[in-house]
């Protein structure tokens, strides 16, 4: 199962549930995505070929993150790239939620245990912008 955060034709995030099942090599991400997320699956004996990856020269704008949790619960608040509030959902452990665009935020409901993946080098204070969030009375759970 994957959850899709989207407004106006803007995929701002989206959630691979734990209970995702897919079959050989399944990319959740277009291919130019700056970050490539995907599920791969292999059948016991199988082989993938070694190899290296070539350096090349990419543009990076934004910063894409994408988070797993390892145990506890998370509500995570998506905002659009102005701050303007769409929704939030509950992440669980062991889903992967993968922040394509727009603002977020997080409400840690469970101590949680969580991995964080995104492109660097980190630029400091330069790397985000603070804002206010959603109030607790108008929170709208998916």
């Amino acid at each position: 199962m994957v959850d899709r955060i989207e407004r106006n034709g803007i995929l701002y995030a989206f959630i691979v549930r734990n209970s995702f099942k897919g079959q050989g090599v399944h990319f959740f991400t277009p291919d130019d995505s700056a970050q490539q997320l995907a599920l791969i699956t292999h059948e016991k004996g199988s082989l993938i070929v070694p190899h290296v990856h070539n350096p090349v020269n990419r543009n990076l704008m934004q910063t894409q993150e994408v988070l797993i949790i390892k145990s506890g619960r998370l509500r995570v608040d998506f905002y659009t790239r102005d701050a303007v509030y769409i929704e939030s959902r509950i992440i669980e452990p062991w889903d992967v939620l993968f922040l394509a665009e727009g603002g977020h935020g997080f409400e840690v409901l469970e101590s949680i245990e969580m991995i964080e993946v995104k492109q660097g080098p980190y630029a400091g204070t330069r790397d985000k912008t603070v804002f206010s969030g959603v109030s607790p009375q108008d929170i709208v759970l998916r």
